[in-house]
């Protein structure tokens, strides 16, 4: 499938990024996490100090944000900062905490609305966020809006930090998943939200393939 641009928006945990990848393999097409670019400025916000317990020195980031470099790669999923590999590290506990805050800043989003859109401007992609098909792509070939069960979405958060070598208790994960979904549907700039010609997706009892499935037929007018 040449040029075409899907978005694939919902809540945290339900799965976008892992079908999201799927289908670019499937389909050809790169993929792009827009997540792992939020969590790379956090990761640099919090590395200098611009972001604190008690305070977001939202000056400090936005002069900061101009001088850096992004890479992401579509095969691996590594992401590059100013050529620093910084895949792991923004998978990190205390990343996780702040990310929903430096997302919602407005000339945060605005910087990488900008890269975004400049990703899918050639080739066509798959890329996954929580607004790639209201505000990044409102004119995306398909759009895909995934949700699931908060109690669902933390046992999987839950199980994806395992994998990577963070330990937190259930409770404390699903805390962090509640506050993010309020957080993400309440800012005011391009808030959570589906898009009225999205497909949505309630990914609570369905498995990896099935949802895949799904979204394969959507796209191939079944």
């Amino acid at each position: 499938m040449d040029k075409a641009i899907i978005a694939i928006d919902g809540f945290a945990a339900t799965g976008k990024s892992t079908l999201a990848k799927r289908l670019s393999n499937h389909l050809g097409l790169p993929y792009v996490d827009s997540g792992a670019l939020f969590r790379g400025i956090t990761f640099l916000a919090i590395e200098k100090g611009w972001i604190t317990d008690t305070n977001i020195y939202e000056k400090s980031i936005e002069e900061g944000i101009s001088q850096l470099k992004f890479n992401f790669d579509s095969l691996s999923n590594a992401l590059t900062l100013n050529k620093r590999d910084i895949t792991n590290q923004i998978r990190s506990k205390l990343v996780s905490s702040y990310v929903s805050q430096i997302a919602k800043l407005p000339f945060v989003r605005y910087y990488l609305l900008k890269q975004q859109r400049q990703m899918g401007s050639s080739n066509g992609l798959v890329m996954d966020g929580r607004d790639i098909g209201t505000a990044v792509f409102p004119e995306a070939d398909f759009k895909f809006f995934f949700t699931a069960k908060p109690e669902v979405r933390a046992q999987r958060r839950l199980e994806e930090m395992e994998a990577n070598g963070y330990f937190l208790g259930y409770n404390e994960v699903l805390k962090n998943i509640l506050h993010r979904d309020k957080i993400d549907t309440e800012r005011k700039v391009s808030p959570l939200i589906k898009a009225d010609d999205a497909i949505e997706i309630d990914s609570t009892y369905l498995s990896l393939q099935q949802v895949f499935e799904i979204c394969v037929a959507k796209i191939n007018g079944k």
